[in-house]
């Protein structure tokens, strides 16, 4: 669900939304902000042998990531970049013998980027789907879908948000397939479109519901429940999730044996338990998956 690279010709975008002064809704200190795995994670040969010479005589994958979309990717107070996607993948490179430097790029360049060498792999949430496989491999590593969120006291219904305003953030999946399609649904039925306030930052979007500038968000699932746990009551889940799919780690289709080399270590932290150990750690083992594939979009 996280970010469609591809935004739709003659997509139509019924609002927009400029917050300011917006009291933080950026992780409380008793989130896990350190990657404490990574010193445990013992090393995988038969991956490492896998890796493209040069990647394994650099020792480290540079990575390129966009925040904030906690508790995925976002900064702490002392500006590093944490969540449990990066501590997942510290530790998934630990299998791999190496380490990660994290370079921040707006969402939409990180796919060019790693195409265009910049970047070893991307690692934002990426949706696993046909389209962007024509450009890239994906390594999968987690199964998520969407939901919404609403205030607290609201009752809305995903399926009947007809005239509704709902929050997004720019570029995502939600925002260029999920919602224009309820919207269609909505005027073929002959009723209202729904107004889709999109917004650059996941934590604006939440803010806008927060403050009643909108009826809902709609986001990935682990986005929505965190957004919720975080509203200190202000927000409430929405509707079930639907919609499930992969998220992908980007590799690009020129790195060699480098996928081969990373699916081949992450399955090595699925049999180890440390890949189920640092999901259960940030409380978002709902969406693990119990083997490591390689480009498995659905559609």
């Amino acid at each position: 669900m996280r970010r469609s690279i591809v935004v739709f010709a003659g997509l139509a975008v019924a609002g927009s939304l400029v917050l300011g002064g917006c009291a933080s809704n950026k992780p409380k200190n008793s989130t896990p902000t350190t990657s404490a795995t990574v010193g445990a994670v013992s090393k995988d040969q038969a991956a490492i042998d896998l890796l493209p010479a040069a990647v394994k005589s650099s020792g480290k994958l540079i990575v390129g990531i966009n925040v904030p979309y906690a508790p995925n990717e976002y900064k702490d107070s002392s500006g590093k970049i944490v969540g449990w996607e990066v501590e997942l993948f510290d530790a998934w490179a630990a299998k791999l013998g190496l380490t990660t430097t994290y370079q921040e790029s707006g969402f939409d360049n990180i796919i060019p980027s790693v195409k265009g060498g910049k970047f070893n792999v991307g690692l934002s949430s990426f949706t696993d789907n046909k389209t962007r496989e024509a450009q890239v491999d994906f390594v999968n590593y987690y199964n998520a879908g969407i939901q919404w969120a609403a205030p607290a006291g609201k009752t809305v219904d995903p399926d009947n948000a007809c005239g509704l305003k709902v929050a997004v953030q720019a570029t995502t999946t939600e925002e260029t397939e999920d919602l224009p399609a309820k919207s269609k649904a909505c005027t073929a039925a002959g009723k209202k479109p729904i107004t889709i306030i999109k917004i650059e930052s996941q934590d604006q979007v939440n803010q806008s519901v927060i403050l009643g500038q909108a009826d809902a968000l709609d986001a990935d699932s682990p986005i929505t429940q965190y957004a919720v746990k975080q509203s200190n009551g202000k927000l409430v889940l929405a509707g079930d999730i639907y919609g499930a799919a992969p998220y992908g780690l980007v590799v690009g289709k020129d790195a060699g044996t480098l996928k081969e080399a990373l699916q081949k270590g992450l399955q090595s932290m699925i049999d180890d338990g440390t890949y189920k150990q640092i999901l259960a750690k940030w409380g978002v083992e709902a969406g693990a998956i119990p083997q490591a594939t390689v480009n498995g979009a659905q559609s």
